[in-house]
């Protein structure tokens, strides 16, 4: 029973009762979307906690989904159910999910579009800036000039490599790409010198009386022992290509999540507007969660 009543069902309850309020919006005909909506979340959650054993899974879905029950909720009075809100400006939830709906293939293809990108220069800013890093960390004089250089370079804004990306490569996609990988590169490699830096002694010492050579040392002890600091750096360059990649495309792109919605906003069309920008934090919450699990597998020896 305790696992029925809760915020989370209370919240779903009081979403329930508001929808028998009469809509204020002349133009919010597609009430019944976000009520069917909100009821395939609630029979899902419902279902989850009551088979799933694990306690804090469960804890953590309930606040993230009783935190969307009360901005729905917040979202609809002041909308459709009151208009304290310019109908023009903030469409309702149930407007929104139906634009949704009819943009699907265009929003997908702009997903795919935004995430192809993000890959291809986040990858390429991993798999330089990790050894580039490590190298850079490992080697005291090399790493103590490197360390302004990236300093310096690093501390630059990369949006301003836009205008020149754009004039210089032949094409958006590689100017989108270098954009992603100039964001990413420099704090992996800062992330990958400060673990390196910080990684005990004893075991730099340990892997040389094992006779280790360069290339383990590096890739064999320095790397997994400087592991916790790397994400970190990888953490912050894939939350910065985001917001460059979707500032890159409101400025010159021709598909993309960043294109859909600077599109739109060019003829005012607030309800599509709003279903890029959820849109957006969807997708990249749910990457984020993704890398978040993949970074627990790996430093699951932390544990």
């Amino acid at each position: 029973m305790k696992k029925v009543l809760n915020i989370t069902n209370i919240f779903f309850l009081i979403f329930l009762l508001i929808q028998f309020l009469p809509n204020q919006y002349s133009n919010d005909t597609y009430g019944k979307n976000i009520i069917l909506f909100i009821v395939v979340v609630e029979g899902s959650f419902l279902l989850i906690s009551l088979i799933k054993k694990e306690q804090a899974q469960i804890n953590t879905a309930k606040d993230v989904i009783a935190i969307a029950y009360f901005l729905i909720i917040v979202w609809q009075l002041l909308t459709a159910k009151t208009a304290f809100l310019s109908e023009e400006l903030f469409p309702a939830p149930g407007t929104v999910i139906e634009q949704f709906i009819d943009d699907l293939p265009k929003i997908i293809e702009g997903i795919r579009s935004s995430l192809l990108i993000i890959l291809e220069g986040y990858i390429l800013a991993v798999i330089t800036g990790i050894p580039t890093g490590l190298i850079a960390g490992w080697n005291k004089r090399l790493g103590s000039s490197f360390r302004h250089v990236s300093q310096f370079l690093g501390s630059i804004p990369p949006i301003v490599y836009i205008p020149y990306a754009i004039a210089l490569l032949p094409t958006f996609r590689d100017s989108s790409v270098f954009v992603i990988f100039a964001a990413s590169f420099w704090p992996i490699v800062g992330a990958t010198m400060t673990g390196v830096v910080h990684i005990e002694r004893k075991i730099i010492d340990s892997a040389r009386t094992l006779n280790v050579g360069n290339v383990s040392m590096l890739f064999h002890v320095m790397l997994p022992a400087a592991l916790p600091q790397i994400f970190i750096g990888c953490n912050q360059g894939l939350a910065i290509s985001f917001i460059l990649l979707t500032s890159a495309e409101m400025i010159g792109g021709k598909t993309g999540m960043g294109f859909y919605i600077k599109y739109y906003s060019d003829f005012g069309d607030f309800t599509r507007i709003v279903a890029g920008i959820i849109v957006l934090g969807i997708v990249v919450s749910v990457i984020t969660f993704f890398f978040n699990k993949f970074q627990k597998y790996l430093l699951r020896w932390k544990q």
